[in-house]
């Protein structure tokens, strides 16, 4: 199974829409995590339309029209893995440990809020993922999105794909 994880996408706000190689990479995936702020209800009406299946959060920027339409948290197994999707995880310092309490009952983690790629493990086996953003890089050298596969209970071929713009 072929996932592909992005968040903090921004429209309009930080770009006019979503970039077209991560449009394609939407093709390709069989699921599409989206771990909030989204700003606008038109990116997600296009990523619902182009996915296979869509898996999302809202995020702090997210006004009351996405809140009703998505949870904080999402939770799904894929691959024989338990994943869950949040938003915000607090700062870098013990995000490990305060995630792996927080989700005690979870294989990989997906979040954004920082704009920052992070993949880490947590003392208990949590994996942890943010893709960063493929419109807002911060203080990032590169707009980023993940791909991973997940098989088998495992997660495999996780690539930080960098846009090339």
């Amino acid at each position: 199974m072929r996932l592909l994880l992005t968040s903090d996408t921004h429209v309009p706000a930080r770009a006019e829409r979503l970039p077209e190689e991560l449009l394609g990479a939407v093709g390709e995936a069989d699921v599409v995590i989206h771990a909030g702020d989204w700003t606008d209800e038109a990116t997600l009406d296009l990523l619902q339309a182009r996915a296979r299946r869509l898996i999302a959060v809202y995020g702090n920027n997210d006004g009351p029209a996405l809140r009703r339409r998505l949870p904080e948290i999402a939770h799904a197994e894929l691959g024989g893995l338990r994943f869950a999707v949040v938003h915000e995880t607090g700062p870098a310092a013990g995000r490990e440990q305060r995630c792996a309490a927080r989700f005690p009952d979870t294989d990989v983690l997906v979040f954004g809020h920082s704009h920052i790629p992070w993949d880490s493990t947590a003392a208990t086996g949590l994996r942890l993922l943010n893709p960063g953003s493929p419109t807002d890089r911060r203080r990032q050298p590169h707009h980023t999105w993940l791909t991973l596969t997940v098989a088998d209970g495992a997660l495999s071929d996780v690539v930080l794909h960098r846009l090339t713009v």
